[in-house]
Formats: structure tokens, sequence, C-alpha cells
């Protein structure tokens, strides 16, 4: 309990110190505090380095994978920095890919994303054109740092529901109220998930983008973030994909998540470097530890 008082105080340390510090002193810092985080957690940079293998097909040589794995955590450190510093509305400079894909909708839909670049910061962009959100957190200890990441996010104008038993039906009603229902879809946190093909290997992902679709009729759209230069980003927004009943629920929740990771596949090696998933995140990454 006491390590996560002590995260909570660093991350509201840090947080003031990107929100006073101007952009020329902050972001040298946050560099330099992804190369201390890359040194500090080797059990991290091993699974980075194993996540880029997968993605590239193990063609980086020595070099080039040193560099890759030094530029997931700069880019890590940059999704905090943006996140502390965004609360201004400032959303640097943003491009909208497939933005015809929301205006053609008719009510709420489902985005489906994976954990790639600052996705917390498209969140908000899309909010302030006019796209109303509601995204759903992890609830973590202590209750004082997920109320801080929750006040974090809604003042980029996105509502936060918690990942409890309450939350589907929370986000039921958003889609009812023609709301977008962000849900990052790529790693299986409640250990529920279904079983798919992901980069060549089986591992879990959740279901709940496409079961939530087959319930509702909603939508379900894959969408990506990128990080640009400097403060420039790139949302993409894909056309929906199809969503029906072929055959028993599961399979079709399989079916269609499997779809969707094809999705995230084909977003995620346009940048390697800028998948954020510092975890375990197939059964062979438990094994190598």
């Amino acid at each position: 309990m006491l390590g996560a008082r002590v995260a909570y105080l660093a991350y509201r340390a840090s947080a003031e110190a990107a929100r006073r510090l101007p952009a020329s002193v902050s972001r040298p810092l946050a560099r330099s505090a992804g190369v201390i985080a890359s040194v500090a957690t080797p059990a991290r940079r091993a699974q980075v380095k194993r996540n880029l293998a997968r993605i590239t097909d193990d063609q980086l040589s020595d070099d080039e994978m040193r560099r890759a794995v030094a530029q997931v955590f700069e880019n890590y450190s940059r999704y905090w920095l943006e996140l502390f510093r965004s609360g201004d509305g400032n959303f640097g400079a943003m491009e909208l890919k497939g933005r015809n894909h929301l205006d053609e909708l008719s009510g709420g839909a489902i985005l489906a994303l994976p954990h790639l670049g600052n996705w917390d910061l498209g969140g908000g962009f899309l909010c302030s054109q006019g796209f109303p959100l509601t995204v759903v957190a992890e609830t973590i200890e202590p209750p004082e740092l997920f109320e801080f990441f929750t006040a974090s996010r809604e003042r980029l104008g996105m509502e936060v529901v918690p990942l409890d038993t309450q939350a589907t039906g929370k986000l039921i009603r958003a889609l009812d109220a023609d709301r977008l229902v962000c849900l990052v879809a790529d790693r299986d946190i409640s250990g529920d998930g279904v079983e798919v093909e992901f980069f060549g290997e089986r591992t879990k992902v959740p279901g709940g983008p496409a079961l939530l679709a087959l319930r509702t009729g909603a939508p379900l759209l894959p969408a990506a973030a990128f990080f640009g230069p400097q403060d420039s980003h790139v949302i993409e927004i894909r056309k929906p994909l199809k969503v029906a009943r072929e055959g028993s629920l599961r399979q079709d929740v399989v079916r269609i998540t499997q779809e969707l990771v094809r999705n995230f596949e084909d977003f995620i090696r346009t940048a390697p470097d800028q998948w954020l998933v510092l975890q375990p995140n197939w059964p062979s990454d438990r094994l190598a530890q």
C-alpha cells in the first residue's frame, strides 16, 4: 500500500512539474526520464524487445533494436508529459484521418484501439471536435491515483467509466445517448478475454468491443492514435467492421475480435516503437520472465 501511495505522489509531482515548466525544459526532462526508466526496469526493457521482435518478424539488427527499444521508452515518457500538460485543451497539430466514418454515423458507436501513440490526447481531441466520448478505465490503487487519472481525462472532455460490474450498463446507456464509446482492447486486463492470433502467436485480448457491438447493434470502428514530430499527432479511424450474427455468440465474438486484432496489427506495424505495452501480453512472455 505504501508503494501505491508513493506512486500517486510521484505522478502528482510529475504532473505539477509538467504544467509549470516550459516545454523547452519539460521535453528534455521527459526524454531523460525515459532513458532512466529503460535502465531501471530491465524486465520491461526485455518485454519491449520481445514485442518489437514479434512486430518486425525479428528483422531488426542489434543496433536497430537498441534504438527502437530506447524510442519506446521515450515515447512512453512523451505520453505522460503530454497528458499532464493537456489540461488547457491545447492538443498541438492534429490530423484526423477517416473523419468521414464518424460524420456518417447516425447514433452511438464503438471505437476500439491499441495502446498506440497518445490515445488519451486523441480522445480529448475528438471531444473538442464535437464527438462526445465515453472511456473505460481500469480501477487501481490507491483510489486517489485512480481519481487523479480520471480527472486528467475528464479535463479533456471524456466521460470515464470504471471497469467494474456496472461498466457494461453504463456503456450501453452512453451508446443510447449517441456517444462514442472508446475501448483500448489489445491487453486482457480482466483475465476473461477471448483467444486470438496476434502477431503470429495465440493470446487473449478483450472480447468486450465485439460483444458490446453484437448486443447493441452499434457500429464497431478500429481506430489508432500516432505520435508525429514535436507536438503533432495523427488519429486514424477505419470503416466499421462487419458485425452480424453468423454462429454462436462466442464464435461471433471471437471472429469479430480476430478481425479487430488484424487492424491493430496493421496500426502497430506502422509505428512499432509507439506501441506502449510494457507488460507481458502473450503466454510465452510469462515463461520468459
